[in-house]
């Protein structure tokens, strides 16, 4: 509606496999579009990954690479096999951009109960933005995907360190602009009659410098368009879901999506 195009780039979640991404992008409504991806098989128990989808001309990989989250069953030393997260690094129209692609693990068996898992998954990503600007402190980072954890939770405030107020964003912090979105009740996922945004995009605190002779940021959202969500009955105004109870209701996700516009000034 903006940009009369397509995204640029596009981070997945709950990938079953390479073939279904070659579907998507070979699909009429994508083909002639010229995506490219960026995949890698998780260990994940559900058998589902995490994925980059790109046009490049526009956006150019030079490096990806996966990091393999850790994690054991509790009061066991057997491994609790979940989603590798996806780091791909490259240039976006001549600026050195990072992504990290994520899927923490989710609330299975409760908040409190899985809330170590996904402190543990914060502090993975944490680890691969550090190493990013140890190496470029000025280094433009994204952060997306389905964090199965609201931006005020303990993984994304205090280990990923995600600030709500860009105004006081400086040097490596990072800016979550979902957390103000959360707060006036915005959700990109409901359970229960209650709203949750667990889907966020997250940026390093150089997209937010007053110089657009290079790419910043400029806007964030959720795509909750009418016809994504249920139009009758007792999920009306939820995500319109593919799957319910064991059948194919026809929908697109439990999800809405969500998306960030970055912007630069373009001289003749």
């Amino acid at each position: 509606e903006v940009t009369r195009e397509p995204p640029t780039i596009m981070g997945l979640s709950e990938v079953e496999n390479r073939k279904v991404l070659e579907d998507l992008i070979e699909d009429p409504a994508l083909a002639g579009k010229d995506y490219k991806i960026v995949h890698f098989d998780s260990p994940d128990e559900r058998g589902i990954d995490v994925a980059l989808l790109y046009r490049p001309q526009s956006f150019i990989p030079s490096s990806y690479s996966r990091h393999e989250l850790v994690l054991y069953k509790r009061g066991s030393d057997r491994r609790d096999h979940t989603r590798d997260q996806l780091l791909v690094s490259g240039t976006l129209d001549g600026d050195p951009i990072h992504v990290i692609v994520n899927h923490w693990p989710s609330r299975s068996g409760g908040e409190a109960r899985s809330r170590p898992k996904r402190i543990a998954a914060a502090t993975l990503t944490k680890r691969s933005v550090d190493s990013l600007q140890q190496r470029d402190s000025k280094a433009k980072i994204i952060i997306m995907g389905d964090l199965n954890d609201d931006p005020t939770d303990e993984s994304v405030k205090q280990v990923l360190g995600a600030k709500g107020d860009k105004k006081v964003c400086t040097g490596t912090d990072l800016y979550n602009p979902m957390e103000d979105m959360a707060r006036k009740g915005i959700g990109s996922l409901a359970y229960r009659d209650g709203w949750n945004l667990f889907d966020q995009i997250i940026i390093s605190a150089p997209f937010l410098l007053d110089d657009h002779s290079s790419y910043r940021f400029y806007q964030a959202g959720v795509f909750n368009k009418r016809y994504l969500t249920n139009k009758k009955g007792r999920y009306k105004g939820y995500p319109y879901r593919s799957f319910a109870d064991g059948h194919y209701t026809g929908g697109y996700s439990d999800h809405f999506p969500v998306f960030i516009y970055l912007i630069k000034e373009v001289r003749n």
